[in-house]
């Protein structure tokens, strides 16, 4: 009994990492119906990135109340602290601006080097030395991504690489750094209340924020802008974190996060009923060696031993 219990608990955790990883991979163009593109723009980026922090941490203190949380201790809010610069303000703001003037689909594969940077950053800020194959994987890994952008440059008739991947580059080195310094609070806290203190305490910097930045002309901006905006703020930066963590727990972290490889396909997918987008096999082709890269960068992330 006790085995099938644990076999249940497994596939339970799969799932649910296939839930999270199917939520964060409508954010691209979730981000892009929320603030519109240059030449037709709906909610305006920084609106965009104060509203959805405001929404996660609204339901982020209703559950730390709930639930009668405990507080972080003294040497936990510098971490919880670079997490809100990375996750709440650096990635968001940077994402909903490349987006207004790039595809998801382009996007998507910027993105694919997600896993790799945080691997990076496990090894530069927990000081953990890796192997040099690793770091071989991650110059690899970065080389096709920058390939992809200069080409699509230079197809729009301009020079090196684009502002919007400069943006989109800096995203995921945000979101990177975010990630690991809540990683690094969560065996402490618990996986689902740091992301909540995590929103929590961006409010007093983003629901007036948000107050402020509220559209002038509401009537202007489309139902499916809202839609969009809804999505990145309930799901994307709050309940998807539920269903990732709690899979990640239950089916093994090693397992289960080897589902996020598909993200940036999943993305692609997604892009194309809700925003219209074509794929082509230029951006499937150039994600597909991205993420190989990061495949094998986590067959070499083991730390070495001192």
């Amino acid at each position: 009994m006790n085995t099938l219990q644990g076999d249940a608990r497994l596939l339970a955790g799969f799932w649910l990492g296939v839930l999270g990883v199917l939520i964060f991979a409508i954010t691209l163009p979730a981000t892009r119906l929320a603030t519109g593109t240059d030449a037709a723009p709906q909610l305006s980026p920084a609106f965009v990135t104060a509203g959805r922090a405001a929404l996660a941490g609204l339901l982020s203190a209703a559950f730390l109340l709930l639930t009668r949380a405990a507080w972080p201790q003294r040497a936990h809010w510098r971490l919880l602290g670079l997490a809100v610069a990375g996750n709440v303000i650096g990635f968001p703001v940077l994402l909903a601006l490349a987006l207004r003037s790039v595809t998801a689909t382009h996007a998507a594969v910027i993105m694919a080097l997600g896993p790799l940077a945080t691997a990076v950053a496990v090894a530069l800020m927990m000081g953990q030395r890796a192997r040099p194959a690793f770091w071989a994987c991650a110059v690899a890994g970065s080389a096709p991504v920058m390939l992809f952008a200069w080409l699509r440059a230079q197809g729009a008739g301009g020079f090196g690489l684009a502002w919007a991947d400069a943006l989109l580059i800096g995203a995921v080195i945000a979101a990177s750094v975010g990630y690991v310094a809540g990683a690094q609070v969560s065996p402490v806290l618990g996986a689902e209340q740091t992301i909540c203190w995590i929103c929590a305490l961006a409010l007093p910097l983003s629901l007036p924020a948000a107050w402020w930045l509220w559209p002038a002309d509401v009537g202007a901006i489309r139902p499916a802008a809202w839609a969009g905006f809804v999505y990145v703020g309930v799901f994307s930066m709050w309940a998807g974190f539920f269903a990732w963590y709690r899979g990640l727990d239950w089916g093994g972290a090693l397992r289960v996060s080897q589902v996020q490889l598909l993200q940036p396909f999943l993305s692609m997918l997604f892009a194309v009923p809700l925003l219209g987008e074509r794929l082509d096999a230029m951006s499937i082709g150039f994600a597909l060696a991205v993420v190989a890269t990061v495949f094998l960068s986590r067959r070499l992330a083991r730390p070495v031993a001192n």
